[in-house]
């Protein structure tokens, strides 16, 4: 069976092991940005389609301690690249190094390529490969003289679900979304309200999660292609998905943002994503903000005022939450934010606060709790 990984952002590993194990793996190896299993073939496509917080799929081939090039050769070159690649298999190779002597990038990535070569002319028996089939993109990552190889399965990041084809300033990716909602412990049976909602992500996040819509089902994989996994593997992953999918279940999610164009944003993106239905998109700003149900749960990632003339309104607008929670006393609050004085701006000490992030952004979640609603 190949051994499997999930990548994602450091800090929401133990998501994506809350995922697998719900695709009904077990056997995991969490570590700093990854998830590892072994299992067979359907796992990749599963994976794949399921996912909503990982960035990628891979396929690991090896891992082994290197430290000079003929080293890296060697060990390369006996991996089963044949058995997974065709003979016509573009197979560009990326690669990183920390902390390893063998730290040139380049160099790694040419001695992996040759190695690559040199393994498939021995199956196919020629020198040249014109790479004009399916795409295997190969990655070589050192790390402490440690080499691990591994080829993408996903091709585009996993955050690409398909639904947004237009971006808003600053958009947060759909994976960070799902982990946001998966750290709320939200359920669908209860109303979630984004003030800042920008192009509409979390509350398309938040629906396709309610309504148990897997969130690789509109797009395709680079290992779709591959010849080595069954079309009918494949197959077998859409239909579970569609057969699991509750599109009718009834939802009370509310975007609103002081944006108009960013409504229309919203709007557009539910509608692709099947979900539009299930949410209520309002033009008005936060300050606005009002409900009469008891209960609820509030998630937003507000601008974080990285340009120093926008610092003062991301502060005012930090306040604005808090009094607005203050006013929702039964209701939880989850804000994503960069901000190191946030919770003296929101007005209270944070239940929890949990270390994610947003690109190459170190942010805050700060997590305040409210009572738990009847019947939970």
């Amino acid at each position: 069976m190949p051994k499997i990984i999930a990548t994602c952002a450091f800090g929401i590993e133990s998501l994506v092991a809350d995922e697998l194990r719900k695709l009904g793996y077990e056997d995991l190896s969490v570590d700093r940005g990854r998830v590892a299993l072994e299992a067979g073939m359907e796992a990749i496509c599963r994976a794949n389609i399921w996912l909503r917080c990982a960035d990628r799929v891979q396929v690991c081939l090896g891992e082994f301690p290197a430290s000079t090039f003929d080293e890296l050769f060697d060990q390369t070159v006996e991996l089963p690249w044949a058995d997974w690649m065709p003979e016509d298999a573009e197979f560009p190779v990326m690669g990183k190094s920390v902390k390893s002597q063998l730290s040139s990038v380049p160099a790694c990535q040419a001695v992996t390529k040759k190695a690559i070569v040199t393994a498939m002319s021995r199956r196919y028996g020629r020198e040249r490969f014109e790479e004009t089939g399916p795409r295997y993109r190969v990655q070589v990552a050192l790390l402490k003289d440690t080499v691990t190889l591994t080829m993408d399965a996903s091709g585009e990041g996993l955050h690409k679900r398909g639904y947004r084809d237009l971006n808003a300033p600053a958009p947060l990716r759909e994976t960070l979304a799902a982990a946001m909602i998966a750290l709320s412990h939200w359920q669908p049976e209860y109303i979630l309200a984004d003030p800042c909602c920008g192009s509409g992500t979390i509350p398309i996040e938040a629906a396709m999660i309610g309504r148990n819509i897997a969130p690789g089902t509109q797009r395709s994989f680079d290992a779709f292609k591959w010849p080595c996994i069954p079309r009918k593997l494949w197959s077998a992953a859409v239909e579970e998905a569609d057969d699991l999918a509750r599109p009718d279940r009834p939802l009370r999610i509310w975007g609103s943002d002081i944006a108009q164009g960013a409504i229309a944003l919203s709007q557009r993106h539910a509608e692709r994503a099947g979900v539009a239905d299930g949410i209520e998109f309002t033009h008005r700003p936060l300050q606005e903000f009002k409900t009469g149900h008891k209960y609820g749960y509030l998630l937003c990632n507000p601008p974080y005022g990285e340009r120093l003339g926008d610092v003062k309104q991301a502060e005012a607008l930090y306040r604005d939450i808090g009094e607005l929670h203050r006013r929702l006393k039964q209701w939880s609050c989850f804000v994503l934010t960069p901000h190191e004085r946030f919770q003296g701006l929101f007005g209270s000490h944070a239940t929890h606060r949990r270390k994610l992030y947003n690109g190459r952004i170190q942010c805050w979640l700060y997590q305040y709790f409210g009572p738990k609603p009847p019947g939970r």
